[in-house]
């Protein structure tokens, strides 16, 4: 188990810049500042809400509390316009800090799990309509999907049960799935434009690594067209475990660049998502890769050549004689 104070000081590096709506400021004796909703305070400690965790600060680390006057607006500006004519929605957002956009589109992330393991996902539409990994759910039917519904003191855990399979592409490894237990409007995020992407861009992923519900983690665009395996893909320093798969990857306007997909464990720095212009083809043309359970020459399954019938060896080839 790690180390109290040094998880203090590695949360403290990352956040004591950022800013939250009416947040609060935990200063630490080491001068390392937390910023976020208070929760709790008591003579054992102080609960504060980060906006991607909830974390418990014993009181014999904190210098002080103090109020974060100069934070920046969770909520979009009313000026932003929102686009609707499609499945999933584009928006143009301002620019913000990792803390205010995970604490605003954090409810859209969300996990996935079947008998055959478990990853991430993000919801698109308002109706349930959500994208991951063709990989987290392949060859899978029993899926459920968690979402992390905002309350007043937190996030509160619901599992929906009755998820439609609505379209597969594994060449390109994502899947389109719909909650359809919806009993009222799912918080969505919105997806961004690869032409704004560039090398050195800061990005951050939400995600459920190993299980570790809503989890962020932060690194740069390292390239926009990685070649791997015949696939191009977004190379980012993000980290990406096992269990960030079908997650989202923002830039630091809150939009969606990339579907997170893979990396290599051990070696710091080397991981890949699928660019977004190939997330938005794939949403525009599902019908073409419409899931059908009683259909095995659906679009998104293939069936093998029959086996060679004359094992004979092949007549040996000549030359045409003239004429």
């Amino acid at each position: 188990m790690l180390n109290a104070k040094v998880g203090l000081c590695l949360l403290g590096t990352l956040l004591g810049l950022c800013g939250v709506a009416q947040a609060e400021v935990v200063v630490l004796k080491g001068g390392q500042r937390l910023s976020g909703t208070l929760l709790k305070n008591d003579d054992q400690g102080v609960v504060l809400d980060l906006g991607f965790d909830v974390l418990r600060i014993p009181q014999e680390t904190i210098e002080h509390i103090e109020t974060d006057v100069s934070s920046e607006a969770t909520d979009p500006p009313e000026e932003v316009t929102v686009n609707t004519d499609r499945l999933y929605r584009t928006a143009d957002l301002p620019g913000s800090s990792i803390e205010a956009n995970a604490r605003q589109f954090g409810e859209a992330v969300v996990m996935v799990t079947s008998p055959g393991g478990q990853g991430s996902g993000f919801m698109i539409h308002e109706d349930g309509y959500l994208i991951t990994n063709y990989h987290v759910i392949a060859q899978e039917t029993l899926i459920k999907v968690t979402v992390f519904h905002e309350i007043d003191n937190g996030f509160e855990q619901q599992q929906y049960k009755q998820v439609k399979i609505v379209a597969l592409n594994p060449f390109v490894d994502l899947a389109l799935l719909r909650i359809e237990e919806a009993e009222r409007p799912f918080k969505i995020a919105y997806l961004g434009d690869m032409e704004r992407i560039k090398v050195g861009q800061p990005v951050f992923a939400i995600g459920n690594p190993l299980g570790l519900t809503r989890t962020v983690s932060q690194g740069i665009v390292s390239t926009t067209n990685r070649n791997y395996d015949g696939r191009l893909y977004i190379q980012t320093t993000t980290d990406i475990n096992p269990g960030n798969s079908g997650g989202p990857l923002f830039n630091l306007r809150g939009e969606i660049i990339g579907v997170t997909s893979m990396g290599y464990l051990y070696m710091g720095g080397l991981n890949f998502a699928i660019p977004v212009d190939v997330v938005k083809r794939f949403i525009d043309n599902w019908d073409a890769f419409a899931y059908a359970e009683d259909n095995p020459n659906a679009g998104f399954r293939y069936l093998q050549p029959s086996g060679r019938k004359n094992r004979q060896a092949p007549p040996v080839g000549q030359l045409p004689q003239p004429q």
